[in-house]
Protein backbone atom coordinates (compact mmCIF):
# COMPACT_ATOMS: atom_id res chain seq x y z
CA UNK A 1 0.00 0.00 0.00
CA UNK A 2 3.11 2.00 0.98
CA UNK A 3 4.71 1.80 -2.39
CA UNK A 4 1.71 2.39 -4.30
CA UNK A 5 0.39 5.64 -2.36
CA UNK A 6 3.96 6.61 -2.74
CA UNK A 7 4.37 5.61 -6.45
CA UNK A 8 1.20 7.26 -7.91
CA UNK A 9 1.36 10.42 -5.71
CA UNK A 10 5.38 10.83 -6.98
CA UNK A 11 4.23 10.54 -10.64
CA UNK A 12 1.01 12.68 -10.50
CA UNK A 13 3.01 15.20 -9.19
CA UNK A 14 5.66 14.97 -11.61
CA UNK A 15 2.91 14.93 -14.71
CA UNK A 16 1.12 17.96 -12.53
CA UNK A 17 4.43 19.93 -13.11
CA UNK A 18 4.73 19.11 -16.62
CA UNK A 19 1.88 21.95 -16.47
CA UNK A 20 4.29 24.27 -15.08
CA UNK A 21 6.36 23.09 -18.57
CA UNK A 22 3.67 24.72 -20.38
CA UNK A 23 3.14 27.50 -18.85
CA UNK A 24 7.06 28.87 -19.57
CA UNK A 25 6.60 28.06 -23.12
CA UNK A 26 5.13 31.29 -23.05
CA UNK A 27 8.43 32.51 -22.57
CA UNK A 28 9.33 30.63 -26.36
CA UNK A 29 7.30 33.09 -28.56
CA UNK A 30 6.06 36.58 -28.87
CA UNK A 31 2.86 35.78 -29.47
CA UNK A 32 0.67 32.80 -29.59
CA UNK A 33 -2.62 32.62 -31.60
CA UNK A 34 -5.88 31.62 -30.48
CA UNK A 35 -5.71 28.97 -33.60
CA UNK A 36 -2.44 27.92 -31.78
CA UNK A 37 -3.45 26.95 -28.56
CA UNK A 38 -7.14 25.21 -29.89
CA UNK A 39 -4.61 22.96 -32.07
CA UNK A 40 -2.60 21.91 -29.07
CA UNK A 41 -5.60 21.34 -26.99
CA UNK A 42 -7.31 19.46 -29.30
CA UNK A 43 -4.99 16.92 -29.83
CA UNK A 44 -4.79 16.81 -26.03
CA UNK A 45 -8.50 16.29 -26.34
CA UNK A 46 -8.09 13.38 -28.55
CA UNK A 47 -4.98 12.23 -26.71
CA UNK A 48 -7.36 12.23 -23.26
CA UNK A 49 -10.35 10.38 -25.04
CA UNK A 50 -7.72 7.55 -26.14
CA UNK A 51 -6.40 6.98 -22.99
CA UNK A 52 -9.90 7.06 -20.80
CA UNK A 53 -11.05 3.98 -23.02
CA UNK A 54 -7.65 2.04 -23.30
CA UNK A 55 -6.35 2.41 -20.23
CA UNK A 56 -9.63 2.64 -18.07
CA UNK A 57 -13.10 2.11 -19.31
CA UNK A 58 -11.94 -1.07 -21.37
CA UNK A 59 -9.77 -3.26 -19.08
CA UNK A 60 -12.65 -2.11 -16.35
CA UNK A 61 -15.15 -3.33 -18.51
CA UNK A 62 -13.49 -6.72 -18.91
CA UNK A 63 -12.73 -6.88 -15.21
CA UNK A 64 -16.20 -6.11 -14.21
CA UNK A 65 -17.68 -8.82 -17.01
CA UNK A 66 -14.87 -11.63 -15.63
CA UNK A 67 -16.39 -10.70 -11.79
CA UNK A 68 -20.26 -11.41 -12.58
CA UNK A 69 -21.66 -14.33 -13.81
CA UNK A 70 -24.45 -12.32 -15.11
CA UNK A 71 -23.43 -10.32 -18.22
CA UNK A 72 -26.67 -8.30 -17.82
CA UNK A 73 -25.71 -7.59 -14.13
CA UNK A 74 -22.19 -6.51 -15.32
CA UNK A 75 -23.81 -4.12 -17.68
CA UNK A 76 -25.56 -2.49 -15.50
CA UNK A 77 -23.00 -1.89 -12.72
CA UNK A 78 -20.62 -0.86 -15.41
CA UNK A 79 -22.84 1.96 -16.87
CA UNK A 80 -23.32 3.04 -12.95
CA UNK A 81 -20.07 3.37 -12.45
CA UNK A 82 -19.35 5.02 -15.64
CA UNK A 83 -22.12 7.29 -14.84
CA UNK A 84 -21.28 8.22 -11.13
CA UNK A 85 -17.87 9.53 -12.61
CA UNK A 86 -19.53 11.68 -14.74
CA UNK A 87 -22.14 12.71 -12.28
CA UNK A 88 -19.50 13.92 -9.38
CA UNK A 89 -17.69 16.08 -11.99
CA UNK A 90 -20.90 17.37 -13.64
CA UNK A 91 -22.06 18.40 -10.13
CA UNK A 92 -18.37 19.83 -9.28
CA UNK A 93 -18.46 21.98 -12.06
CA UNK A 94 -21.92 23.13 -11.14
CA UNK A 95 -20.52 23.77 -7.62
CA UNK A 96 -17.64 25.88 -8.19
CA UNK A 97 -17.50 29.43 -9.45
CA UNK A 98 -15.77 29.44 -12.58
CA UNK A 99 -15.73 30.53 -16.47
CA UNK A 100 -15.93 28.73 -19.78
CA UNK A 101 -14.78 31.31 -21.97
CA UNK A 102 -11.28 30.73 -24.18
CA UNK A 103 -8.31 32.00 -24.65
CA UNK A 104 -10.34 34.45 -27.44
CA UNK A 105 -11.81 36.46 -25.18
CA UNK A 106 -9.37 37.11 -22.81
CA UNK A 107 -7.83 39.83 -24.61
CA UNK A 108 -7.30 43.38 -23.30
CA UNK A 109 -10.21 45.26 -21.27
CA UNK A 110 -11.55 41.85 -20.05
CA UNK A 111 -11.25 41.46 -16.20
CA UNK A 112 -9.02 40.00 -13.53
CA UNK A 113 -12.19 38.19 -12.07
CA UNK A 114 -12.90 37.02 -15.49
CA UNK A 115 -9.70 35.67 -16.42
CA UNK A 116 -8.90 33.69 -12.45
CA UNK A 117 -12.59 32.22 -12.90
CA UNK A 118 -11.41 30.47 -16.06
CA UNK A 119 -8.04 29.50 -14.57
CA UNK A 120 -10.33 27.87 -11.87
CA UNK A 121 -11.96 25.89 -14.27
CA UNK A 122 -9.04 24.73 -15.70
CA UNK A 123 -7.93 24.05 -12.39
CA UNK A 124 -11.17 21.66 -11.58
CA UNK A 125 -9.87 19.74 -14.52
CA UNK A 126 -7.11 18.60 -12.65
CA UNK A 127 -8.95 17.06 -9.40
CA UNK A 128 -10.25 14.06 -11.81
CA UNK A 129 -7.56 13.81 -13.87
CA UNK A 130 -5.38 13.21 -10.47
CA UNK A 131 -8.65 11.05 -9.51
CA UNK A 132 -7.99 8.74 -12.64
CA UNK A 133 -4.13 8.50 -12.31
CA UNK A 134 -4.11 7.37 -8.74
CA UNK A 135 -6.66 4.58 -9.07
CA UNK A 136 -4.54 3.44 -12.15
CA UNK A 137 -1.96 2.95 -10.10
CA UNK A 138 -4.04 1.00 -7.17
CA UNK A 139 -4.75 -1.14 -10.11
CA UNK A 140 -1.79 -1.88 -11.26
CA UNK A 141 -2.02 -5.90 -11.08
CA UNK A 142 -5.12 -5.30 -14.26
CA UNK A 143 -3.84 -2.51 -16.13
CA UNK A 144 -0.07 -0.69 -16.62
CA UNK A 145 -0.85 2.87 -15.41
CA UNK A 146 2.36 4.58 -17.75
CA UNK A 147 0.32 5.20 -20.79
CA UNK A 148 -2.38 7.27 -18.91
CA UNK A 149 0.25 8.89 -17.01
CA UNK A 150 2.42 10.19 -20.25
CA UNK A 151 -1.35 11.10 -22.03
CA UNK A 152 -2.68 13.32 -18.39
CA UNK A 153 1.10 14.69 -18.81
CA UNK A 154 0.98 15.96 -22.59
CA UNK A 155 -2.69 16.95 -21.91
CA UNK A 156 -1.48 19.68 -19.66
CA UNK A 157 1.37 21.53 -21.85
CA UNK A 158 -1.11 23.43 -23.61
CA UNK A 159 -3.32 23.69 -20.47
CA UNK A 160 -0.17 25.63 -18.39
CA UNK A 161 0.38 27.57 -21.58
CA UNK A 162 -3.43 28.93 -22.12
CA UNK A 163 -3.19 29.73 -18.31
CA UNK A 164 0.14 31.83 -18.94
CA UNK A 165 -1.93 33.26 -21.62
CA UNK A 166 -4.72 34.06 -19.90
CA UNK A 167 -2.33 36.03 -17.20
CA UNK A 168 -0.35 37.77 -19.30
CA UNK A 169 -2.96 39.34 -21.13
CA UNK A 170 -4.44 40.78 -17.71
CA UNK A 171 -1.08 42.51 -16.79
CA UNK A 172 0.87 39.76 -15.41
CA UNK A 173 4.22 39.41 -15.65
CA UNK A 174 5.07 35.92 -17.73
CA UNK A 175 7.40 34.93 -14.81
CA UNK A 176 4.36 35.13 -12.73
CA UNK A 177 2.11 33.68 -15.43
CA UNK A 178 4.08 30.53 -16.19
CA UNK A 179 4.63 30.02 -11.58
CA UNK A 180 1.04 29.64 -11.60
CA UNK A 181 0.17 27.51 -14.48
CA UNK A 182 2.43 25.56 -12.28
CA UNK A 183 1.17 25.90 -8.74
CA UNK A 184 -2.54 24.81 -11.03
CA UNK A 185 -1.17 21.74 -11.63
CA UNK A 186 0.15 20.72 -8.39
CA UNK A 187 -3.56 20.08 -7.75
CA UNK A 188 -3.44 16.74 -9.37
CA UNK A 189 -1.57 14.82 -6.66
CA UNK A 190 -4.36 15.66 -4.73
CA UNK A 191 -7.08 13.60 -6.69
CA UNK A 192 -4.41 11.10 -6.62
CA UNK A 193 -4.80 10.86 -3.13
CA UNK A 194 -8.67 10.48 -3.25
CA UNK A 195 -8.03 7.72 -6.17
CA UNK A 196 -5.80 5.59 -3.99
CA UNK A 197 -7.66 5.40 -0.75
CA UNK A 198 -10.81 4.74 -2.87
CA UNK A 199 -9.56 1.55 -4.90
CA UNK A 200 -7.33 0.25 -1.66
CA UNK A 201 -10.59 0.55 0.32
CA UNK A 202 -11.83 -2.77 -1.38
CA UNK A 203 -10.68 -4.90 -4.15
CA UNK A 204 -14.42 -5.41 -6.02
CA UNK A 205 -13.96 -1.77 -6.16
CA UNK A 206 -10.92 -1.92 -8.39
CA UNK A 207 -12.50 -2.18 -12.01
CA UNK A 208 -16.12 -0.04 -10.86
CA UNK A 209 -13.27 2.41 -9.77
CA UNK A 210 -11.59 2.76 -12.87
CA UNK A 211 -15.02 2.82 -14.87
CA UNK A 212 -16.00 5.88 -12.76
CA UNK A 213 -12.46 7.37 -13.62
CA UNK A 214 -13.11 7.23 -16.99
CA UNK A 215 -16.46 8.60 -17.05
CA UNK A 216 -14.78 11.65 -15.36
CA UNK A 217 -11.75 12.41 -17.74
CA UNK A 218 -14.45 11.83 -20.60
CA UNK A 219 -16.34 14.03 -18.86
CA UNK A 220 -13.54 16.99 -18.90
CA UNK A 221 -12.78 16.58 -22.89
CA UNK A 222 -16.33 16.29 -24.25
CA UNK A 223 -17.88 19.27 -21.78
CA UNK A 224 -14.59 21.04 -21.11
CA UNK A 225 -12.11 20.55 -23.33
CA UNK A 226 -13.78 20.18 -26.93
CA UNK A 227 -16.27 22.94 -26.50
CA UNK A 228 -13.52 25.34 -25.97
CA UNK A 229 -11.27 24.64 -28.96
CA UNK A 230 -13.59 23.37 -31.46
CA UNK A 231 -13.80 26.26 -34.31
CA UNK A 232 -16.65 26.20 -36.77
CA UNK A 233 -15.02 27.85 -39.51
CA UNK A 234 -11.76 25.08 -39.09
CA UNK A 235 -13.71 22.05 -38.07
CA UNK A 236 -11.50 20.17 -40.23
CA UNK A 237 -8.21 21.21 -38.85
CA UNK A 238 -9.63 20.95 -35.41
CA UNK A 239 -10.93 17.01 -36.21
CA UNK A 240 -7.96 16.09 -37.69
CA UNK A 241 -5.80 17.10 -34.58
CA UNK A 242 -8.48 15.07 -32.28
CA UNK A 243 -7.88 12.00 -34.64
CA UNK A 244 -4.47 12.53 -34.43
CA UNK A 245 -3.96 12.77 -30.50
CA UNK A 246 -6.82 9.71 -30.62
CA UNK A 247 -4.36 7.35 -32.75
CA UNK A 248 -1.28 8.65 -31.42
CA UNK A 249 -2.21 7.64 -27.95
CA UNK A 250 -3.59 4.59 -29.42
CA UNK A 251 -0.16 3.19 -30.68
CA UNK A 252 1.76 4.62 -27.50
CA UNK A 253 -1.35 2.47 -25.42
CA UNK A 254 -0.43 -0.80 -27.29
CA UNK A 255 3.13 -0.31 -27.41
CA UNK A 256 3.90 0.19 -23.61
CA UNK A 257 0.92 -2.69 -22.98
Amino acid sequence: MNEVFLEALWTTFLAGLVTGLGGFLIFAKKKYSQDNINFMLSIAAGIMLAAAFFALLVPSQQQIVAMMSDVYVAGFWYAVAVFVGVALIWILNSVLPHEHNNLGHHGFGVSKRTAWLFIIAITIHKIPEGLALGIAYGAQNLINPDSLTIGIAMHNIPEGLTIALTLVAVRYSRLKAALCATMVGMIQPLGALFGVLLIHADEKVVPLGMAMAGGTLLFVVINEILPETYDIKKSNRSAFAVFAGFIFMTYLTIVLH
